[in-house]
């Protein structure tokens, strides 16, 4: 997509050129964070960065933008002439793609004029909202085949081609193995794959027919699909025939169940394979699977060996976007950089001030203990005894001694408005991934009421919090 400026919210642009005529457009920082775990999770798999990176870097409003923006009448020759040459100059620090992330600590900071960083709002949350769900997701289902093969078969269910796209990507950084979606595959050199639909099937004289000349041009990657007429009785019958053929000539193949009880069909298919000689093969299954279905037949022993999911995979299905959020967290003034914070009743709603960096500390065993957001500049020693305050409360905390390195999670990406070193690959934000799902204990990991990994603050924080909070409260009008 074309990286325009217009990609916004109507009322990013009146609040832009109301800071350009009252002349406040001093330097900030916003934090990008979200509020709750997404499916009833214990964790979240952050991506979107690098698709959002690229889009500041080439950020602009064409003279069309401008001449639209112009038709609406709203809009001052002065802020239009600003608009035209508008570029994004500001710095971005992130945690790295694939990184397991969790409520109310940020994911990103961005450093830049106020301006800038309002007109980039949309953008930044549309990115990362999206791809941190669906990489999520699909961590989530991969974890339910016990880490087996997975294949991402959602691009005729994705929303637009825009979504299709944006899901083959976060869902290969969840755990996907390849896609259906050869333009995906181009693009963010993914592996794709694919093998028949049931039109292939009924487009032939009889559907043994339908396999054979399948098995003839794809004899190394002939997977069958069996259930277009009837999977134990004609099906599978075909298909081994064709499979004994391929055995022969010294090929592999497998077959694809994509209707019916799996547990049950599967089940029977493989008896029926092995009892043919044909031990090696494959069982694919697809139909409206996500984590929950895949869990139970796992369980069950369900003899299947690859995965494919579409809709719930592309979509989120239960749950449909990320709440993430972005707030202004400082604000240049005459004496330097000043916290700011939102204050609401609400006190989940309430947000942590200041600039900051999120540690995660980790344990003997190398296992992540809990995450402390600080100031940027707080440090520890190992042995030292570290204070993680609940940021809801001023009265929730524990003391963490036993514990051997605090890792840093934000770290710069853009200096400038550009790009800083080079952006890691597909697979290695992968890996990333599956070493962290690796990394944190299985309690966090449960489909069904997973332990809540912890998110603190420092106590300098958390006075800061409260000194902020005091100040307006002795502020507000009391009421008559």
């Amino acid at each position: 997509m074309k990286k325009t400026g217009l990609l916004t919210d109507f009322y990013e642009l009146t609040m832009a050129q109301g800071y350009l005529f009252h002349e406040k457009n001093p330097q900030v920082v916003f934090d990008m964070f979200f509020r709750r775990q997404p499916f009833g999770g214990g964790y979240s798999v952050f991506a979107g960065l690098n698709d959002l990176i690229d889009d500041l870097e080439e950020l602009s409003f064409s003279s069309e933008d401008i001449t639209y923006l112009e038709s609406t009448g709203l809009f001052h020759t002065k802020f239009l002439d600003y608009l035209s040459s508008f570029r994004f100059t500001g710095d971005l620090y992130a945690m790295p793609e694939g990184t397991m992330v969790f409520p109310g600590e940020p994911l990103l900071r961005v450093h830049s004029s106020l301006i800038e960083a309002q007109l980039i709002e949309s953008r930044l949350l549309n990115q990362i909202n999206f791809q941190t769900l669906i990489a999520t997701k699909t961590a989530r289902v991969y974890l339910a085949t016990g880490q087996g093969k997975l294949l991402e078969f959602g691009l005729r269910r994705a929303q637009g081609p825009d979504g299709a796209m944006s899901a083959s990507r976060a869902a290969y950084i969840g755990g996907a193995g390849a896609t259906s979606n050869t333009l995906a595959g181009k693009e963010f050199d993914i592996p794709t794959s694919g093998t028949m639909a049931h039109s292939w099937v009924m487009a032939f004289d009889s559907e043994r027919d339908a396999f054979e000349r399948y098995a003839e041009l794809y004899p190394e990657k002939s997977i069958l699909l069996i259930d277009t007429y009837d999977t134990l009785h004609s099906g599978i019958n075909n298909a081994i025939e064709v499979g004994l053929e391929l055995k022969a000539k010294g090929r592999s193949f497998g077959v694809r169940l994509d209707s019916g009880d799996i547990q049950y069909l599967s089940s029977r298919v493989r008896e029926r394979l092995d009892a043919a000689g044909l031990e090696d093969a494959v069982i694919a299954v697809s139909n409206e699977l996500d984590e929950t279905i895949i869990e139970q037949l796992v369980a069950r022993g369900a003899p299947v060996d690859l995965w494919g999911v579409g809709t719930s995979l592309v979509t989120g299905g239960s749950d449909s976007s990320l709440t993430g959020v972005y707030k202004l967290a400082a604000k240049e003034t005459a004496a330097g950089f000043e916290p700011t914070m939102k204050v609401s009743d609400n006190p989940s709603k309430t947000t942590n001030p200041g600039i900051k960096q999120v540690h995660r500390f980790y344990g003997r065993d190398d296992t992540p203990i809990a995450d402390l957001v600080s100031f940027e500049g707080e440090s520890w020693t190992p042995g030292e005894d570290v204070s993680f305050f609940h940021p809801d409360t001023d009265y929730r905390c524990f003391r963490l001694r036993e514990w051997v390195k605090a890792v840093p999670l934000l770290q710069p990406h853009m200096k400038g408005g550009k790009r800083i070193g080079t952006c890691d690959t597909l697979p290695q934000m992968r890996a990333r991934t599956l070493s962290g799902l690796e990394e944190f204990d299985d309690s966090f990991k449960r489909l069904i009421n997973p332990h809540v990994y912890r998110v603190s603050i420092t106590d300098v924080m958390k006075q800061t919090k409260l000194k902020m909070v005091t100040r307006f409260l002795d502020e507000r009008p009391v009421d008559q």
